[in-house]
């Protein structure tokens, strides 16, 4: 799944250059368009009972995306275990192709109490698995 994007002033710093943090920021829509694409919002989620923190982030900074640059945020997902998904992103400038950055996201699936919840079935058959190794290197999103 991909998510078009461009590069607004807000997520700039002084030098015109994209703020690192925002990167996560951008994680963050893409990965919604791509809950959403596969028809489960996190409106979704939130109604069957279930919360999806990050428990984990990681983002590696290759080339600079600019003030308004249009950039497109490449997103997978895997089932790490039956309560956490993995969300690899890959964010390339769409000017050149040139990639801006790499990194992942790992989430837990909660109740509303904060106690850990199985992802509903439907929900885990639709992910590969990749056998609980989210502590490996990035892959990054294709």
């Amino acid at each position: 799944m991909k998510t078009r994007l461009r590069a607004r002033y807000a997520d700039t710093d002084r030098m015109g250059v994209v703020y690192y943090a925002n990167y996560l920021v951008w994680f963050e829509v893409a990965r919604t368009e791509w809950l959403r694409a596969t028809g489960w919002s996190y409106r979704d989620m939130e109604h069957d009972g279930i919360m999806l923190p990050v428990v984990e982030a990681h983002c590696e900074y290759r080339q600079p995306a600019r003030y308004d640059d249009e950039v497109e945020i490449a997103t997978q997902a895997t089932l790490v275990t039956p309560v956490r998904v993995r969300f690899d992103y890959r964010v390339t400038r769409a000017a050149d192709g040139v990639v801006s950055a790499v990194g992942h996201t790992v989430h837990a699936a909660v109740d509303t109490a904060g106690r850990p919840r199985r992802l509903p079935t439907r929900v885990r058959e639709m992910l590969p698995f990749d056998g609980g190794r989210d502590a490996r290197p990035n892959r990054g999103a294709a």
